[in-house]
């Protein structure tokens, strides 16, 4: 069994291994961790003594099939606590992730089938992610980043690739929030910021904000 330093390393691992093609650099690890990159490569010979990574030194690190489902596993029990914490017990979506954070740790695999029954076996969590099922299996959508919509182009948020509490409460007070439709007007040259149509009025998103809402094109 993993420590919960070892499932956090594995979870971030698979996180940051969607963001790119390749092996994992251990100096973004140490980014996501916030720790020293000496201590990212201890940790990550310890998960490849356990047949968790594939580790070769200056090159990076990929996950091994046995550490791909444990990352896989943690992601799926993170994501079904979100849901629990937002839908079961109204916490908003500004308030789960640290929670889930401790929840994810929780080693019952009966716990977390009859979690995903009880909630009726939800498909995304309520920031929008994709929840893997039993096997593993994720349902991927086809989204786009908010500045990648071209002038005049509508679209709808469908998730959030950032998580931070400051982020939600930002967007849920500019009622940037999953399900808004809204229309892209103008990306400005200078530094990005982006003019939007929502509600029948138009507001200005910086290009930090609109790079972390991810959109379905509306029809």
């Amino acid at each position: 069994m993993e420590s919960q330093t070892e499932e956090n390393y594995l979870k971030i691992i698979y996180h940051l291994s969607r963001l790119s093609a390749g092996p994992v650099q251990t100096n973004a690890i140490a980014d996501r961790t916030q720790t020293k990159p000496a201590s990212v490569s201890d940790m990550v010979k310890k998960l490849a003594e356990k047949q968790l990574v594939n580790y070769v030194k200056y090159q990076g690190v990929t996950l091994t099939e046995k550490g791909q489902v444990t990352a896989v596993n943690i992601v799926r029990k993170h994501r079904l606590w979100e849901v629990f914490l937002v839908d079961t017990l109204n916490f908003k979506w500004d308030e789960v992730h640290e929670i889930a954070e401790e929840l994810e740790h929780v080693n019952s695999n009966l716990l977390v089938e009859r979690l995903d029954r009880f909630l009726g076996y939800p498909k995304h969590d309520p920031h929008g992610d994709p929840i893997p099922d039993k096997e593993g299996n994720i349902e991927e959508a086809s989204v786009i980043k908010l500045n990648k919509l071209l002038p005049s182009e509508k679209g709808i948020i469908v998730g959030v690739s950032e998580h931070s509490s400051a982020f939600l409460k930002y967007l849920e007070k500019t009622k940037l929030t999953l399900g808004t439709s809204l229309q892209l007007i103008e990306i400005t040259e200078f530094d990005g910021s982006v003019d939007l149509i929502l509600d029948g009025k138009k507001i200005n998103i910086s290009r930090e904000v609109a790079k972390h809402l991810l959109m379905k094109p509306a029809l």
